[in-house]
């Protein structure tokens, strides 16, 4: 199965601009994936922008994390 980028970009909220991965949601996930982290799509908009894509940021975001 082919991604579909034309369709992706209606849902990818990253800003991070030289990525290579970036509207490529397979590859995306595995990378992210990979390193322990999750892509940009599980934040919000403030939290994206950190870059700072660890589980332990987006727990802080839900608020169950507060260090």
């Amino acid at each position: 199965m082919d991604c579909i980028k034309e369709n992706n970009k209606k849902m990818c909220n990253c800003t991070y601009e030289p990525c290579e991965r970036k509207h490529k949601c397979c590859l995306c996930m595995h990378y992210h994936r990979d390193k322990g982290e999750l892509p940009a799509c599980y934040f919000n908009a403030q939290y994206e922008r950190t870059y700072d894509r660890s589980i332990g940021n987006f727990l802080k975001m839900r608020g169950l994390r507060t260090a």
